[in-house]
């Protein structure tokens, strides 16, 4: 990848394929992105709003925008948590360590879901970068991981669905 932006168009168009496989309706945004969303996927009733996140080093930085030296890292992760709609989900990209001939990760989460997490990274201190597997080299930390139950799935799916709000 030679840079975010070309992280960005390759973790958007693996997410609009892994949709469109299992049959859901991809709408693309046209224009200037909006901030909440990058595609909307529809099947029968159901439409979602899908951020899709793309990564080539391990993690999605998230909260940095959030953290200063007034907000602790819980406190910028609930900024960032109320920045989103709880109608809106995931999709987490992960290239790194990935050949040209293999499909990236893809993880599907809610906002929900991300914070918990974040906010549990680091024994509990938090994080502003979500990362996918971090084994921390200090002795107070211990390991961080994208939950295996996150990776895109049909169930995975039906499962964020019935945690939106």
């Amino acid at each position: 990848m030679v840079n975010s932006w070309h992280v960005s168009v390759a973790a958007e168009s693996i997410t609009a394929f892994l949709f469109a496989r299992i049959g859901y309706d991809v709408s693309v945004q046209y224009g200037a992105n909006q901030p909440e969303y990058d595609l909307m996927v529809s099947k029968e009733d159901i439409i979602i709003k899908v951020s899709v996140k793309g990564s080539r080093d391990g993690g999605w930085g998230l909260t940095q925008g959030f953290k200063n030296k007034e907000v602790n890292y819980h406190e910028a992760i609930n900024l960032w948590l109320n920045k989103h709609s709880n109608k809106t989900i995931f999709s987490l990209v992960q290239l790194k360590d990935v050949p040209i001939n293999e499909l990236p990760r893809v993880y599907l989460a809610t906002p929900a879901d991300i914070a918990d997490l974040m906010k549990r990274a680091r024994n509990g201190a938090g994080d502003t970068v979500l990362r996918e597997n971090k084994v921390w080299s200090k002795a107070q930390y211990t390991a961080d991981a994208i939950p295996k139950g996150w990776i895109f799935s049909e169930q995975r799916i039906h499962e964020v669905l019935a945690n939106l709000k």
